[in-house]
């Protein structure tokens, strides 16, 4: 006979199914094809009108790659990300695909959130990580601006990569010369799921930053609380999957497993902000009470006990 609340034996029954698939992608991780795309220029420097014609115009140039070789859903997307209006500090079609757009007045705001997404996250599900950039600069106003940063190949939920910090790796060098462009003070990183790991591996040399933001996070890829100056904020919704994660690192020869402690424990160190019944998808939805919390994290005020 079974003991226990009912909703307890799910919960843990999803944490070992979700274990054992993670595992599993250790040895039959998943593939998938490349959409060819030309090598972009180097865009001028600087927060200029200049600079974000430059990379529309690679961003077309991509597009018309993709059309070419019969590519269809991403020669649409790209399309749509060249819209007039639209502004791109960087982009790179190759390998999954860069970005990087911007929301608000960036060049004359005096805070700015930079969101670091996690897995699954490309050129062809960009608008999932653009639609929760809108609602973010929507719910601040005219008080930040905001950064949708695609600045690394992330890993897919059910891939090798997840369980481990090397595509994260990979992203720190990107993540702190993107921070110190925009003045470390004045910029709040915001970094869900896997995310958090890019955040929590480039932490130590990010400088002083305004906030980090750990939201719906497996682990920050760290055995402790983050090396940073920063005031540390975690977050994670009740409904949220990731909660039936393990938070352990296991240190096998040649690789370590596992993304660390819970962001949202006590031993993390980082102040915990309420986020509602939302499950893994929800926190930047309008509305929703992580999205009131976090803007007020950004503009310096105080969020909900």
């Amino acid at each position: 006979m079974f003991t226990g609340s009912r909703p307890s034996m799910l919960a843990r029954l999803r944490g070992q199914a979700l274990a054992a698939a993670l595992a599993a992608s250790v040895v039959v991780p998943l593939s998938g094809s490349e959409v060819p795309a030309p090598a972009p220029r180097r865009p001028p420097e600087g927060l200029t009108q200049a600079r974000y014609e430059a990379v529309r115009q690679d961003i077309l140039v991509a597009g018309r790659t993709a059309a070419a070789h019969g590519q269809a859903r991403r020669a649409a997307a790209l399309r749509a990300m060249a819209e007039p209006g639209r502004r791109f500090l960087f982009f790179d079609g190759r390998d999954g695909g860069r970005a990087a757009e911007v929301f608000g007045d960036l060049a004359g705001a005096s805070r700015v959130a930079v969101l670091v997404p996690g897995s699954d996250t490309g050129l062809d599900t960009y608008e999932r990580l653009r639609t929760g950039a809108r609602a973010l600069q929507e719910e601040l106003g005219g008080r930040a601006a905001v950064v949708a940063w695609l600045g690394y190949r992330t890993p897919g939920t059910l891939g090798a990569a997840v369980l481990t910090t090397g595509r994260a790796d990979d992203a720190v060098p990107a993540l702190r010369s993107f921070v110190r462009e925009l003045g470390p003070a004045r910029v709040s990183l915001l970094c869900h799921s896997y995310g958090a790991v890019v955040c929590g591996r480039a932490a130590a040399g990010l400088g002083r930053l305004a906030n980090i933001v750990l939201y719906g996070a497996p682990g920050t890829g760290t055995d402790g609380p983050l090396r940073t100056p920063a005031p540390v904020w975690a977050a994670r919704g009740t409904r949220d999957w990731v909660a039936n994660v393990p938070h352990v690192r296991l240190r096998l020869p040649f690789l370590t497993l596992g993304l660390g402690p819970d962001p949202v424990a006590p031993s993390s160190g980082a102040r915990v902000v309420p986020a509602g019944d939302g499950g893994h998808s929800d926190y930047l939805r309008p509305g929703s009470p992580f999205l009131r919390n976090v803007a007020a994290i950004v503009t310096g005020a105080a969020p909900d006990a």
